[in-house]
């Protein structure tokens, strides 16, 4: 695993970073690596060809230097359709990308014809090549290693990514070909999970934002399943992208990879700062995107309800609004959530999203003065004060606003045992008349207070 360091890892985008691509045709390990790299399971893993598809981004640090890792999906390079068309163009962006490419081969099975292609491509790349025969776990295995160097290039290196046989070896010679990272500017990345059930059109908007193709793009649900990191700069704002496979309902999901995905797309709203929650215009709202947006919620993230392949329905201001009134009213739980019309495919509407996203991205940040807080709270409690339906009165003393990311507003009371949930959101829609917060959820925390 990547070893703990107290170095500061730089907050800017990516390319500020050195970047490695993990290339090698399917099932020899690829995946592996790269989590031992970045010192956490961050792709899936399983013994299936063909597992990862997109391009997955992690950052990893030795010896105190931080650099950026790009796992890719099993490469074919005579591939003519399918997937493997698809992650072919993908590796070939992650090598154009690169300052070091590793090249992954199986030291149990020894060269192979896709091999040798990949070769040839690796050569026409002109980039610094570290050959890798991985699964060397045993003396064998290791003394095997010596037939890749038929394939022509630097004598390979005999890893096991699995028990971490040779990782620091080949950590030190990254080190000693990669460009040094550009420092630290200390600007802070906001982060966008897009988010939604299957085939709505995620993907489609992450490579519509970037104006490039960042992740597979097909008509088949479920095409991506990992969750995808991208970082980028929108109009000086450092940005990250997150890509995830859609969310089934609980009953709905498979074992295998499609569990690990849904896990994936969890774990993505859990680190977002704003979830893009995509829906699909020209269908219905359906009870699966409404536990999307309760994930979100329940998560405390900031949210824009994206109506997308809007470019499929007339465009009215009546249109609009029926369309809003209709989706608004399923998400009850969300008001403050807004809804943007866009359009991955005709590009409608990209640049005031990533706006809206901007603007919420700030409102998460801001931070109400104490007195300001209490103010507010004085009014509310006046205009409404809490019932004590057991007889026993609720007091509240002191509020005030503990964190930002998301806004946590800290209530101290007699018996916080005694708040309602109905009093609960009544105080939460005091403070959003009060203050905004449109587009984030707000956290509200109550404790007892003697005295």
């Amino acid at each position: 695993m990547a070893r703990a360091s107290t170095s500061e890892k730089p907050a800017t985008a990516s390319h500020v970073l050195p970047v490695v691509a993990i290339v090698g045709r399917p099932n020899v390990g690829k995946s592996t690596l790269f989590n031992r790299l970045v010192g956490k399971r961050q792709a899936i893993v399983e013994d299936i060809p063909g597992t990862t598809r997109d391009r997955l981004y992690g950052d990893a640090e030795w010896k105190g230097r931080w650099f950026t890792v790009i796992d890719t999906g099993g490469l074919e390079p005579d591939a003519e359709e399918g997937y493997s068309t698809l992650i072919r163009d993908q590796v070939h962006i992650a090598m154009a990308e690169a300052d070091a490419i590793l090249f992954v081969l199986d030291a149990t099975a020894g060269p192979t014809a896709v091999d040798r292609e990949i070769v040839d491509l690796l050569r026409r790349s002109e980039k610094p090549v570290i050959l890798l025969a991985n699964k060397a776990d045993n003396l064998r295995r290791q003394e095997a290693a010596v037939e890749f160097y038929e394939l022509g290039l630097d004598g390979p290196m005999p890893i096991s990514a699995h028990h971490g046989l040779g990782v620091r070896e080949l950590q030190d010679k990254l080190l000693e070909i990669l460009p040094v990272a550009i420092a630290n500017t200390g600007l802070a990345q906001l982060r966008l999970a897009i988010v939604g059930r299957p085939n709505v059109g995620k993907s489609a908007l992450i490579n519509a934002i970037l104006g490039r193709e960042r992740v597979i793009v097909s008509a088949e649900p479920g095409t991506t399943r990992d969750a995808v990191d991208t970082p980028f700069i929108y109009q000086e704002h450092p940005m990250v992208l997150i890509d995830t496979a859609g969310i089934r309902r609980p009953g709905k999901v498979g074992g295998g990879v499609e569990k690990y995905s849904v896990m994936r797309a969890r774990e993505a709203i859990e680190r977002c700062d704003i979830a893009i929650l995509v829906l699909d215009a020209s269908q219905k709202l359906a009870a699966q995107d409404l536990h999307v947006a309760g994930y979100v919620s329940d998560a405390h993230k900031g949210m824009i309800v994206a109506a997308n392949k809007w470019d499929l329905v007339e465009d009215t201001e009546e249109d609009r609004e029926r369309y809003a009134n209709r989706v608004l009213s399923r998400l009850k739980f969300t008001p403050w959530a807004p809804l943007a019309f866009v359009s991955a495919q005709a590009g409608l509407n990209i640049e005031g999203l990533l706006d809206l996203a901007v603007e919420i991205g700030e409102t998460r940040s801001t931070r109400i003065p104490t007195s300001e807080v209490n103010s507010a709270l004085r009014e509310a409690v006046t205009a409404h004060p809490p019932s004590s339906p057991s007889g026993r009165r609720l007091r509240i003393k002191f509020a005030t606003q503990a964190e930002i990311n998301p806004p946590t507003f800290v209530f101290f009371a007699n018996d916080a045992s005694l708040i309602h949930f109905s009093y609960r959101r009544y105080l939460e829609n005091s403070l959003r008349k009060r203050f905004g917060f449109e587009g984030t959820a707000i956290k509200l925390i109550f404790r007892s207070r003697d005295g």
